[in-house]
């Protein structure tokens, strides 16, 4: 599959959270816990669950798991 979404306009490159945010949002799936770390986690879960659906490619599921992980790790460093 190319593109990134069955049945959906393609998606070229996610590179912030906002840009996995809405990928997230095409799904119907909204994540707001309170705070941005636990947000991520579960972005994170969300993701996984799309992918093993099979409803995103492998390439838009490795771009978004390092988007969130690099988020991930700029918000455990903040805390800090």
């Amino acid at each position: 599959m190319e593109g990134g979404v069955i049945g959906m306009k393609p998606i070229v490159h996610l590179r912030t959270l906002y840009d996995v945010q809405q990928l997230l949002k095409r799904f119907d799936v909204f994540v707001y816990v309170g705070k941005r770390l636990w947000d991520i986690e579960l972005m994170a879960l969300e993701i996984d669950n799309l992918y093993q659906a099979g409803v995103i490619d492998r390439d838009l599921f490795l771009q978004a798991k390092l988007v969130l992980k690099r988020e991930h790790r700029n918000e455990q460093r903040m805390a800090k």
